[in-house]
């Protein structure tokens, strides 16, 4: 049986979510319907005798066409299921793969795009597909080890700059409120205009306050300070044992201190108190091996392969819409769909 569920179906959408054997806030019903400006949020579920896969998505429309296509919401996403992937039943998947190739035939998808969660082993359902993409590393922080332990294995300067800040008397608090995310967004935002990073990575007071204001999934806002000064800020996602760093920002003025690597420190310490048994720290600038990926390895030599599936779902469609822009299906572009580069 197959069922398509939208953004209208939050009770049910969150009902295969708590079902689920693995899943992260990415999936949620209520991160999905944060955005729905990048497109129209959808979950798939093929189930079967009491088993179920399901796959959130977003559906966009391709302009000038009657086609549509699928991508992820920013951050790893992917399909989940009642039972962790590499216990599924063969038969379950591959009725899944055929009952999903139905659905883009039928509903005239040109291609799929999704981040595949480093944590979990999705590709063992998409490889069936083909078009399991390798993107990199993600670097991961171990919490089941205690935190002097941990430290010892922080690049000089990182400890330096842990140091640093228990001199300086900077403090790390959580905080919640409209107060509270007012100063988040200011630092975020002076953080992000510095970066010359695109509108895309540009939120306001209500996106935020929707983020860290639901039952869904455990969202906290940790703000750093100087005195009475905040210097530092940022969301972090703790779900099934995994802290996410979602969002950060820090004062211009206060870069120099480099008060992120205390906080990502803090982090890591309250992370223990909660149980919690990693903190995803992320990888670099589209995952590649630049200065931030160099960065987050001064806390950890622990590193996760971060994998995205690039389906092509109509060949003759897909080329049909690369020619129309132009661009050469072998081009050495990391980028997908290709039709939407540019």
């Amino acid at each position: 049986m197959t069922k398509l569920l939208t953004i209208d179906d939050k009770m049910e959408w969150a009902s295969y979510v708590r079902k689920a054997a693995e899943y992260d806030f990415y999936h949620t019903w209520h991160y999905h319907a944060l955005e729905t400006k990048v497109g129209a949020p959808i979950l798939f579920v093929y189930q079967e005798h009491g088993d179920f896969i399901a796959f959130p998505l977003l559906k966009r429309p391709i302009p000038e066409t009657e086609h549509y296509d699928l991508s992820s919401v920013y951050g790893y996403s992917g399909p989940f299921s009642n039972r962790k992937m590499e216990e599924l039943d063969n038969s379950l998947q591959e009725n899944f793969k055929h009952a999903f190739l139905n659905f883009l035939s039928d509903e005239k998808y040109v291609s799929v795009f999704t981040r595949i969660h480093p944590f979990y082993k999705q590709q063992l359902l998409l490889e069936k597909f083909g078009g399991v993409h390798h993107n990199g590393l993600t670097v991961v922080i171990d919490l089941s080890e205690d935190i002097e332990h941990q430290r010892k294995k922080y690049r000089q300067s990182t400890m330096d700059a842990v140091r640093h800040a228990w001199k300086k008397g900077f403090v790390v608090k959580e905080e919640s409120g409209p107060e509270a995310i007012a100063t988040f967004v200011d630092i975020y935002t002076e953080n992000m205009q510095r970066v010359g990073a695109s509108d895309y990575y540009l939120f306001n007071e209500e996106y935020f306050s929707r983020v860290l204001n639901t039952q869904e999934y455990d969202a906290r806002l940790i703000t750093m300070y100087d005195g009475d000064t905040a210097i530092c800020s940022t969301i972090v996602m703790l779900t099934n044992g995994i802290i996410q760093a979602h969002l950060i920002g820090t004062r211009t003025a206060y870069l120099h201190h480099s008060p992120s690597k205390f906080m990502a420190d803090q982090i890591s310490v309250l992370g223990r108190t909660l149980g919690m048994h990693y903190y995803n720290l992320g990888g670099g600038l589209g995952y590649k091996e630049d200065a931030l990926f160099k960065w987050k390895l001064g806390f950890t030599d622990l590193c996760f392969d971060f994998k995205s599936w690039r389906y092509v779902a109509n060949p003759s469609m897909y080329q049909e819409l690369l020619e129309k822009k132009e661009i050469d299906k072998d081009a050495d572009i990391d980028f997908f769909p290709l039709y939407r580069y540019a």
